[in-house]
């Protein structure tokens, strides 16, 4: 039987001593399960999922709890970005441990068990260092961070700071609404398009803003800024967002028809 560590918060200890651990994560084809990784000679290397889990955790400390899993059970076994491209394999857990074993850098594979783990495979549970192992992805320290939109983690620690250290020149810091407003007016009636889009795109970063004084743009000759406007506004949590959809779901242009239908899914 092969011994893996799966990281979890040390407030789930109780219950896992209890009931074992739950099949609560989604690994490749939206199935149900439990990551783990291998217990190797290198304590970092066995533990290195530790610093990225605690990024997307609630607080507090991470434990590391040994399971023995029988050498039979199959498992995904690949590297995390072979997830989102359906190019894991499932293998044995003896296989699993082996190719892993045979990797000269180890870092970012993971082994998906696609079932909850019984009491009885719960080996002990201790607690480790927290600052072990890599964030974001592996070789990441010393490459400059990227601050684009799909990129930056909302809400992580300093990243108003680093924005603002390394703003995109498409993504941010946006400029405050009043300098965008000033633009929108500063464009004209109806508004010339170019401009329109590119506030539009600014305003689409925030999650409120000055809905009244854009509404007007729902209305806009050109198809393009009533679509951007689709999107900028779709987020929003101000008041009124759902109405100006409603009147857009039905606007003559198929894409902005289309947008609608996006942001509503």
């Amino acid at each position: 039987m092969a011994m893996f560590v799966h990281l979890t918060s040390a407030a789930n200890t109780p219950r896992i001593r209890r009931s074992g651990i739950r099949a609560d994560a989604h690994g490749q084809g939206g199935a149900r399960g439990v990551y783990c990784f291998p217990v190797l000679p290198s304590y970092t290397l066995t533990h290195q999922w530790l610093r990225e889990l605690a990024r997307f955790g609630r607080g507090g400390r991470l434990v590391a709890v040994h399971v023995r899993l029988d050498d039979t059970q199959p498992v995904l076994v690949g590297h995390y970005r072979d997830r989102a491209r359906g190019a894991q394999s499932t293998v044995p857990v003896a296989e699993a441990v082996r190719r892993i074993v045979a990797l000269d850098d180890p870092r970012g594979w993971e082994v998906f068990v696609p079932r909850a783990i019984r009491p009885r495979e719960v080996h002990r549970i201790r607690a480790v260092p927290q600052v072990v192992g890599w964030r974001y992805h592996p070789d990441a320290h010393g490459v400059r961070p990227c601050t684009c939109f799909g990129c930056r983690v909302r809400g992580g620690y300093g990243q108003r700071r680093l924005r603002e250290r390394l703003p995109h020149p498409l993504d941010g810091p946006a400029p405050p609404p009043r300098v965008l407003l000033a633009r929108v007016t500063a464009a004209g009636t109806p508004g010339d398009p170019a401009a329109l889009r590119q506030a539009l795109h600014w305003f689409g970063m925030r999650r409120r803003g000055p809905f009244a004084q854009l509404t007007h743009l729902a209305a806009h000759p050109d198809p393009t800024v009533r679509e951007d406007l689709v999107w900028a506004v779709a987020r929003w949590t101000t008041p009124g967002v759902a109405e100006l959809l409603d009147g857009l779901a039905d606007d003559p242009h198929p894409d902005v028809r289309e947008a609608v239908e996006a942001v509503r899914e």
